[in-house]
């Protein structure tokens, strides 16, 4: 869940307690263009650096990232509002990812491993190895969560790659890149029922999520390849807890550092709509939308995102004109998936119901229920196509 938003930034830890190629200044560079959102910017030059280390497990494990949030980010699926309480696990959402993308994923983490597995068989003690290919197998479990939903497989996936991140603190206590996936881990697991755990085969493995915070916070403030990524997961999990200000202060702190970034400016809006700071929540959404107005200030910002949380913001404030016409022009946004679109759509015909403009609200139903396409809003749409919604 937490891997959501993947990361690297430059940072103070010693070079011999990180993975040596997150220094190279190539690599370093792509993740600056990964932080302002440049899919394509980044993957130009990881893919110049795994042409120039193929048999590098992490120049391979480059690649998969951007390839894997440049694909979540065009389904509309790196809102954390999505993933902040536990509904999306049983939402029955199933995005329309391309065949060759999920081979994609498949083969390069497939690739990655291996070619950590060849360090690791001549030298089980090898950290670098080990990290590389815990960092791969994390990611590959964020995948099969946020585009799969297959919990049982990333599960599993999550748990070998807190025992590869284990096995490097064991050999290194100061690699403190590899403290993100144990805490992440530790966190998860604390948070499921014990027959959820049964389920997904982990019922023997033991979680502590103060553990699991502290670890993330040793992460964000000492790694280098899972600096961001550990104050992003960090932000995720506080706000799940409803810890608003603590999540609010890392967000705040990651929107500075990356002003460009529309998933980290977003995010603020997001957490004072969750800490019931209505108004501030609105003027920060619209700050975020005036700035996207600027050219070539964000890098295709999903601003469907920004809309829909506006409108959610403005409901919550009994604004149901307004929230009326932010759920319209999420709707709208000529970049926005379908299940996102149906969303809007749902929401929108409700608040126009709310303003006993039925006639209206009827058109959206039926844009909501549509054939084809995502039909986790059909149900609800089809109900209201029956009664007017009566509802806040």
């Amino acid at each position: 869940m937490a891997a959501v938003l993947l990361a690297l930034a430059c940072s103070n830890a010693s070079p011999q307690n990180t993975y040596p190629l997150n220094n190279d200044p190539q690599v370093r560079d792509g993740f600056q263009h990964f932080y302002n959102l440049d899919y394509d910017g980044a993957m130009q030059r990881f893919q110049a650096v795994q042409r120039e280390h193929p048999q590098d497990p992490m120049a391979a494990g480059y690649v998969l990232m951007d390839t894997i949030f440049r694909e979540l980010y065009r389904q509309d699926l790196l809102d954390t509002t999505y993933y902040a309480h536990e509904h999306f696990l049983s939402s029955g959402h199933k995005s329309d990812i391309p065949e060759a993308t999920h081979k994609q994923v498949d083969s390069l983490t497939d690739s990655a491993i291996a070619l950590a597995d060849a360090r690791i068989k001549v030298n089980p003690q090898d950290k670098d190895a080990l990290f590389a290919r815990g960092y791969v197998r994390g990611m590959h479990a964020a995948w099969m969560t946020l585009a799969d939903h297959s919990f049982t497989g990333a599960a599993r996936q999550g748990l070998a790659a807190r025992n590869d991140s284990e096995q490097v603190l064991k050999l290194d206590p100061n690699y403190a890149d590899a403290k993100m996936a144990v805490g992440i881990q530790q966190i998860a697991v604390a948070s499921l029922p014990r027959f959820v755990r049964m389920l997904v085969g982990i019922a023997g493995i033991g979680g502590n999520k103060e553990g699991g915070l502290k670890l993330l916070r040793e992460s964000a403030a000492n790694g280098t390849a899972t600096k961001v990524e550990s104050q992003t997961a960090l932000s995720l999990f506080l706000r799940h807890d409803q810890r608003y200000n603590e999540a609010y202060a890392v967000a705040q702190g990651l929107a500075k550092q990356y002003p460009h970034d529309f998933l980290f400016r977003l995010e603020e809006a997001n957490l004072m709509k969750d800490a019931g700071h209505g108004p501030d929540a609105i003027n920060i959404y619209k700050t975020v939308l005036f700035d996207a107005a600027k050219p070539g200030f964000f890098i295709d910002p999903r601003l469907q995102l920004a809309y829909f949380g506006l409108a959610e913001t403005q409901r919550g404030q009994n604004d149901v004109s307004d929230a009326a016409e932010s759920y319209l022009k999420a709707a709208q946004q000529p970049n926005c998936s379908d299940w996102m679109r149906k969303r809007a759509e749902l929401n929108a015909g409700m608040m126009l119901d709310r303003l006993h403009r039925r006639d209206e609200a009827m058109k959206h139903y039926q844009l909501a229920a549509a054939a084809g396409g995502d039909q986790t809003q059909a149900d609800a749409a089809r109900k209201l196509m029956k009664s007017p919604y009566t509802g806040t």
